[in-house]
């Protein structure tokens, strides 16, 4: 019951040292992409401040390694896993390009989170053609003027024993169609600090590691399938064996 009671403070302070810093540090972030696209990387630098206060102030911990592997300049269809809300915080440290996330439309409900995400995020409501349509033209727009782009192709938080849930062909056809990079990201222990079905959240250290880039230089719709699952089974393998090394 005490450590019940303690982890219930705990995850309260939590939420504290989340939203905070976020209001403190709001109009550096939002203002910036309000202005031009262009000036993304002064968003960023004041997200990656928010995720350093909130890392102090918590005990949680973010790691980002392989980073080298991310080119300045060039722009990357970045592919994560979705196991936990710690993802987004562990997103700014594991990838210090400037991007713009795909996400669902119920997170910009979120108060204080949602009004300044919509600033570097592109809406989808999953259950509407029209809205997945009209996110994937917006996100090719943003390649084509040098912005990179960040999906989870899950479709959702995994909240099962398995690895990765199936993926989805979007934003593989995305880079067929626009003839940008894949590169995949795995984010490791989200899950565990923030376990699925509870709010309540744990101290301990979230790993990123980026992937090498993944290529679709002359692949045409004809090799939208293999590209997806040849991405699932390459993160797939990286989720498993971090697991074995964990055990």
């Amino acid at each position: 019951m005490l450590k019940k009671l303690i982890q219930y403070i705990y995850t309260g302070w939590c939420g504290i040292a989340f939203v905070i810093p976020m209001l403190i540090l709001a109009l550096p972030m939002v203002i910036p992409v309000l202005i031009s696209r262009k000036l993304g990387y002064i968003t960023y630098f004041f997200i990656r401040i928010w995720v350093y206060c909130f890392s102090f102030a918590t005990g949680i911990r973010f790691r980002g390694h392989n980073k080298s592997l991310i080119q300045k300049g060039k722009s990357y269809i970045f592919v994560i896993n979705h196991t936990s809300f710690l993802d987004a915080p562990a997103i700014p440290i594991a990838i210090h390009s400037p991007l713009v996330a795909l996400g669902k439309k119920e997170l910009s409900k979120i108060p204080v989170f949602g009004w300044i995400t919509t600033a570097f995020a592109v809406w989808v409501d999953r259950s509407s053609p029209e809205s997945r349509k009209e996110s994937i033209d917006r996100l090719k727009e943003l390649l084509s003027g040098g912005t990179c782009v960040l999906v989870a192709p899950e479709g959702t938080r995994n909240n099962t024993d398995k690895p990765l849930l199936p993926f989805r062909y979007g934003p593989f056809k995305l880079a067929i169609e626009s003839q940008i990079a894949i590169l995949p990201v795995v984010i490791h222990n989200a899950g565990k600090l923030m376990k699925r079905g509870s709010l309540l959240l744990t101290p301990g250290t979230i790993h990123s590691y980026c992937l090498p880039e993944i290529s679709v230089q002359g692949l045409t719709e004809a090799n939208l399938d293999e590209l997806t699952q040849s991405t699932y089974q390459l993160m797939r393998d990286k989720i498993v064996e971090l697991n074995r090394l964990e055990n």
